[in-house]
């Protein structure tokens, strides 16, 4: 094979120069960053979520009928007066076992099979890779064929909670429209349930198994505009389904302390009416 031109081959570098280990990567940016910070910020809600399911305590504001998102259903006895808003299903189950351990496991297991949160924590908590053109430690690559990881492929399950989730939470934001006196009312935290009703639906909604749920099993668009249609705006969506991964997670965990605060008498909720 000749040379190219204005190349002398005897000049260029071997790709592992004799008596060099491989190095780990060639790379001079900072490509550490990006797993740093979802370490961070994993690490950061899931210590927030710990904390706050064992807290058992401050979620509920009868007043103006805030229910704290970690909370939400309310479905144990144990579950204080007004925050019920389904029935209490199950009895007590001690300090050990609080109400939120019911539905947040179905939550986190929507939120750890996602195809994005894949990507985050296998980079930054699984280092498989940590990142392009980066070695990883791991021996042999095995994907999601053997326990745990297998377990992504009940995705498409935990979607469908992942709807009735969303559908309870815009129910407990459309009763959070209340006033002092009982009849409407528009507060700071009604608004905050708003945009964390929003953004968890379009999260939801723009995971993978909802497009392949819409557009799956087509072999002519043309004979099913309405499914194209929807196809193309879940597709929309599906394109920034990162960016509304973490906007949601944020919404859920500032909406969560927003009550708790407030449940607690941290500082009166700003009211625009009523």
């Amino acid at each position: 094979m000749s040379a190219l031109p204005g190349i002398d081959p005897s000049s260029a570098e071997p790709a592992h120069p004799p008596g060099r280990a491989d190095p780990r990567t060639r790379r001079t940016d900072r490509w550490w960053l990006g797993p740093l910070i979802t370490v961070v910020g994993l690490g950061l809600f899931l210590i927030y979520g710990l904390i706050r399911t064992f807290m058992n305590t401050a979620y509920w504001v009868p007043e103006y009928h805030y229910l704290a998102p970690f909370y939400s259903p309310c479905l144990s006895a144990a579950c204080v007066p007004g925050a019920s808003h389904w029935g209490q299903w199950l009895p007590a189950m001690g300090p050990f076992l609080p109400p939120p351990v019911i539905v947040l496991p179905f939550v986190f297991g929507f939120r750890l099979t996602c195809y994005y949160y894949r990507k985050a924590y296998y980079r930054s908590f699984w280092a498989a890779p940590p990142a392009c053109a980066v070695a990883e430690p791991h021996r042999r690559y095995t994907g999601e064929t053997r326990f745990p990881l297998v377990m992504q492929n009940v995705h498409r399950y935990f979607f469908y909670v992942a709807l009735l989730v969303a559908a309870v939470l815009t129910y407990d934001t459309v009763i959070a429209f209340r006033g002092a006196d009982g009849g409407f009312g528009v507060g700071l935290g009604s608004l905050l349930m708003v945009v964390n009703a929003v953004l968890l639906w379009t999260y939801t909604v723009s995971c993978h198994s909802c497009r392949h749920l819409i557009g799956g099993r087509i072999n002519h668009f043309s004979k099913h505009p309405v499914r194209y249609w929807l196809w193309t705006k879940v597709s929309a969506l599906n394109a920034r389904h990162m960016q509304l991964a973490w906007a949601s997670l944020l919404s859920v965990a500032l909406v969560d302390l927003y009550v708790l605060l407030i449940a607690a008498g941290a500082f009166p909720d700003p009211r625009l009416f009523n």
